[in-house]
C-alpha cells in the first residue's frame, strides 16, 4: 500500500508539472500574441502625447513671436522697396524686307523691370546698374501707389550699382547693416518685385559669404543665399532678423544657377553709394603691379608673383621689383591674385598700406601710399 500511495503521489506532481508548463506556454502564447497590440497602443499614446506638445508648442508665445517677425518685416522694410521699370526708346530703320517678316511700327519702347531700396527721406534709391543702364526714362513706384520720375545719380558697372534719386521728401527708408558680421547660416528675406509682381518677400538663410569668381569681375564678391532670388529682383535689398540692409539683391547673367541667389554686400553696396553721392563714380585704389599666381613648384610660400612693376607708380615709389612674391597686405594674408586684388581696390586713394614681400631669401615689410587707378583720374 506505501508503495501504491508514493506511485498515486508522483504520478500528480507529475501531471501539476504538466499543468504547469501548459500554463505557461499559454501565457507565453497569448503574450506574444497581445503583446505587439499592447507596444502599438503605448507608441500610439506616446504619440499622440508628442502631438499634443507640439500643438501647445505651436500656440505658445515663441513660435507666435516667430511669425510675427515674418509679417513685422515685411511692414517696416517693405514700404522701403520701390519697383523700377526702366524704359528705353528705340528707333527702328525703315526695312521692306524686314517688314514682311515684322509689321512692328518703327519706334518702340522696351521696359525692363527691377528693385530699388530707398536709403535716404530725400529720395536716394540704390539699385542695380543694369536695370537702369543706357535707358531713357527711369520710373519709380513707390509703395503707395505713386510713380514719380527719377533721375541716375551715377552707377558703378563694376560692383553692377546704381544710385538715383526722385523728388520727395519724408520717405520710408531702410537701414544699412554691416554684412562683415554675416556667417553662413544666418536667416534673411529677400524683398523685391520679381515677374512684376510688388514687394514679394522670400526666406532663407546665408549659403555662403565672400562668394568670389561667380562673374569674371575681380571687383565683386557675393554673398550666397537660398532665398528665391527671380528676374524683377534685381536692386532689392536682402535684409536680417533685425530688417537692416545686408545686400543688395542681384541677377547673374550669363550662367544658370537654379535654386541658388546672391547679393551683393551691404558694406561694398554702402560705400560704393556714397562714394557715387559724393563725388559721383567711385575711386579705387592702384599701385602699378602685373601679378600672377605662384606656380605648383613653390610650395613653402602662399602669396602672388609681381611680373612686372610701373615705372613711376606707388609700388615703384616704395622699392617693390618684378620677382618680389606679395604674401601679406595690410595684416592679411595674400593666396591668390583676386583676393588681393579686392583688398586693393577697397584701399582708399592717398592711404599708406603695409605689404609684406618675399624677395629671395628675405622678407621685406614695405609702405605703400595707395594712388587712383589711372582710368579714375
Amino acid at each position: 500500500m506505501p508503495n501504491t500511495a508514493s506511485l498515486s503521489d508522483t504520478t500528480r506532481s507529475a501531471s501539476n508539472r504538466r499543468t504547469l508548463c501548459l500554463a505557461m506556454g499559454l501565457v507565453v502564447l497569448v503574450t506574444l500574441i497581445v503583446w505587439p497590440s499592447l507596444m502599438g497602443r503605448i507608441q500610439y499614446a506616446k504619440t499622440r502625447a508628442e502631438l499634443a506638445a507640439i500643438r501647445d508648442a505651436a500656440s505658445g508665445s515663441e513660435l507666435s513671436a516667430v511669425g510675427k517677425l515674418f509679417t513685422t518685416l515685411a511692414r517696416v522694410v517693405g514700404p522701403t522697396v520701390v519697383n523700377v521699370t526702366a524704359k528705353r526708346r528705340v528707333h527702328r530703320i525703315a526695312d521692306e524686307i524686314a517688314s514682311l517678316h515684322d509689321d512692328s511700327p518703327q519706334n518702340i519702347t522696351q521696359e525692363s523691370v527691377g528693385s530699388g531700396v530707398i536709403v535716404s527721406k530725400d529720395g536716394v534709391i540704390v539699385t542695380n546698374y543694369h536695370v537702369v543702364s543706357q535707358v531713357d526714362v527711369i520710373d519709380v513706384q513707390l509703395a503707395d501707389g505713386r510713380h514719380l520720375i527719377a533721375e541716375l545719380i551715377g552707377a558703378d558697372a563694376a560692383t553692377d550699382l546704381a544710385v538715383i534719386k526722385i523728388i520727395a521728401t519724408d520717405l520710408p527708408t531702410a537701414v544699412w547693416g554691416d554684412s562683415d558680421s554675416l556667417e553662413p547660416g544666418e536667416m534673411v528675406w529677400a524683398i523685391g518685385n520679381p515677374y512684376g509682381l510688388d514687394r514679394t518677400i522670400t526666406y532663407g538663410i546665408i549659403s555662403a559669404i565672400g562668394r568670389r569668381g561667380v562673374l569674371e569681375n575681380p571687383f565683386q564678391e557675393f554673398l550666397q543665399t537660398d532665398a528665391s532670388i527671380n528676374p524683377g529682383n534685381s536692386g532689392g535689398p536682402l535684409v536680417d532678423v533685425h530688417g537692416r540692409i545686408m545686400g543688395i539683391t542681384t541677377a547673374i547673367v550669363g550662367r544658370d544657377f537654379r535654386g541658388i541667389g546672391f547679393a551683393i554686400p551691404s558694406n561694398t553696396a554702402r560705400k560704393v553709394s556714397e562714394d557715387i553721392q559724393s563725388s559721383g563714380h567711385v575711386e579705387r585704389g592702384y599701385i602699378g603691379m602685373s601679378l600672377r599666381a605662384l606656380p605648383p613648384a613653390i610650395s613653402n610660400l602662399h602669396g602672388v608673383g609681381v611680373i612686372a612693376v610701373e615705372p613711376h607708380s606707388p609700388a615703384a615709389l616704395a622699392g617693390i621689383k618684378a620677382g618680389d612674391i606679395v604674401v601679406g597686405y595690410a595684416g592679411e594674408q595674400i593666396v591668390e591674385p583676386s583676393s588681393f586684388v579686392l583688398l586693393l581696390t577697397r584701399s582708399p586713394v592717398g592711404s599708406e598700406v603695409v605689404m609684406e614681400i618675399v624677395r629671395g631669401e628675405d622678407r621685406l615689410k614695405v609702405r605703400v601710399r595707395i594712388g587712383r587707378r589711372p582710368q579714375e583720374k
